[in-house]
C-alpha cells in the first residue's frame, strides 16, 4: 500500500525511529542554551589575519537564519563590528563593511525573532584593525592580536558604538571578546604615551617606567583598566536597553586580571572558550546568581565534542561554537552533517555534526535517512 507514493512500511519505520529519538533524549536532557556563530572575524585579504573589509558583504540574512534554524540554535551570535573594524549594519556610527548588500544585523534580528531565536552582536574589545590604522597613537599597531589600551578616547568609542547598535538593530545583547590587556610587542614592550596617561589617571601616580614597573603595580593597573572599561560597556548597554545581555567570552577564564572581579559578578553570560567545564566550576562561585555559564567547542581548543556535551548537560552549562564560513558566507547545509556519522568529520565540522544532533534532540548515532 502507498500513501502519496511512499510505502506504508517506510512511514511506520520512520514513526518508530522518531519515537525512539524522543525517548533517548528526553526534554530534561536537552541543552537549554544552544548557540553558534558563522565567524566573520578571520579571513583572507586583510593587512593581518582578519578578514578584508567587505569579505562576505553579500551575506543573505534569510539564508543565514535558515542555516541556524536547521542547526537547532536558540541563540545566534553574529556581529556589530568584526575584528577588521567595520560594522554589519548600515547608517551607524561605524562605517559598514564595504559593499554591504543587506542591512545584515537588523535583518538577522527581525528574522531571528520571528523564529523564536535571540540574536546577539559582537565586539572585540582588545582588537580592531580600523582603529589601529586610524589612531596609531592609541594602539600598538594593528596585529591580529590584542593591541588596544583602554584609554578614555577608546572608551568613548565603545560607548557610542554600543548605544548606537542597540538602538538601531534591536539586538538582544552582544558578546565581548579579547577583553585583556594589550600585547605591546609591536613597540618592543614600550608603552604608548596615551596609555601612560591612563595609568596615571587610574593609579593616582605617574607611570614609573617600563623597567621600574613592578608586577604588583601592573596587575593593579590592569584590573582597574579592565573594570573602568567594563563600567562603560555595562552602562551603555543597560541605559540603552535594560534587558540587553552582555556576554563575556574568555580564552583564559581564570586570568588574574579577571578572577573575583566586579565584571564576573555583573556580567549576564560568561563563557569559557577553552571548552572544559572543570574551569567553569572553578569560577562558579565568583559570578552572579543569575549568570548564564557557557562552554565552547571550537577546533582551536581541541576538546572532545561528546565529552564536552555530556559535561555541559551534567553541569547545566550552555553550549556554543564558531567557525569561519566558506566563500558563500555559509557552511554546508545541516543535512550534510546529519547524513554521516559524527566521527566521519574532522575539526569544527565534527563539532557541528555533534551540535546538529544535540541541538535538535537527536541521538548521537542518528543518521538522516
Amino acid at each position: 500500500m502507498r500513501k502519496h507514493g511512499i510505502p506504508l512500511i517506510r512511514i511506520l519505520f520512520t514513526s518508530i525511529l522518531l519515537l525512539g529519538c524522543s525517548d533517548q533524549n528526553s526534554s530534561e536532557d536537552q541543552v537549554t542554551f544552544r548557540s553558534y556563530c558563522l565567524d566573520f572575524n578571520w579571513g583572507e585579504g586583510g593587512p593581518n589575519a582578519f578578514a578584508e573589509p567587505g569579505l562576505w558583504a553579500d551575506a543573505d540574512p534569510e539564508e543565514h537564519i535558515k542555516w541556524y534554524k536547521d542547526l537547532g540554535v536558540n541563540v545566534i551570535q553574529t556581529f556589530i563590528v568584526s575584528c577588521n573594524g567595520y560594522a554589519w549594519y548600515k547608517d551607524g556610527v561605524v562605517p559598514p563593511q564595504p559593499g554591504l548588500i543587506h542591512d545584515f544585523l537588523p535583518e538577522m534580528v527581525e528574522r531571528g525573532h520571528r523564529e523564536g531565536m535571540k540574536v546577539m552582536g559582537y565586539l572585540c574589545i582588545g582588537s580592531n584593525t580600523r582603529w589601529g590604522i586610524e589612531y596609531p597613537e592609541y594602539s600598538y599597531g594593528y596585529p591580529a592580536d590584542r593591541h588596544i589600551p583602554y584609554t578614555r578616547k577608546y572608551l568613548d568609542y565603545l560607548d557610542a558604538v554600543i548605544r548606537d547598535a542597540i538602538q538601531k538593530t534591536g539586538i538582544d545583547g552582544f558578546m565581548i571578546d579579547w577583553f585583556y590587556q594589550p600585547n605591546r610587542a609591536s613597540h618592543d614592550g614600550h608603552w604608548l604615551e596615551s596609555e601612560k596617561e591612563r595609568y596615571a589617571e587610574l593609579m593616582n601616580e605617574p607611570f614609573p617606567g617600563e623597567e621600574e614597573l613592578t608586577e604588583t603595580q601592573y596587575d593593579t593597573y590592569s584590573r582597574l583598566a579592565i573594570e573602568a572599561c567594563w563600567d562603560v560597556i555595562r552602562k551603555a548597554a543597560k541605559e540603552t536597553d535594560p534587558n540587553s545581555k552582555i556576554w563575556l567570552t574568555a580564552f583564559d577564564i581564570a586570568h588574574p586580571h579577571y578572577v573575583d572581579s566586579k565584571m564576573f559578578r555583573e556580567v549576564d553570560w560568561l563563557m569559557n572558550e577553552e571548552g572544559d567545564v572543570s574551569k567553569i566550576e572553578m569560577i562558579r562561585n565568583m559570578v552572579g546568581e543569575n549568570t548564564q555559564l557557557i562552554t565552547c567547542l571550537a577546533s582551536w581548543n581541541k576538546k572532545d565534542a561528546r565529552k564536552v556535551v555530556a559535561d555541559a548537560l551534567n553541569a547545566h552549562v550552555g553550549l556554543y561554537g564558531f567557525k569561519k564560513p566558506d566563500a558563500n558566507s555559509l557552511l554546508p547545509p545541516i543535512d550534510h552533517y546529519l547524513a554521516s556519522p559524527i566521527e566521519s568529520f574532522e575539526g569544527d565540522h565534527r563539532n557541528i555534526a555533534t551540535f546538529a544532533r544535540v541541538y535538535n534532540n537527536l541521538p548521537m548515532d542518528y543518521l538522516k535517512p
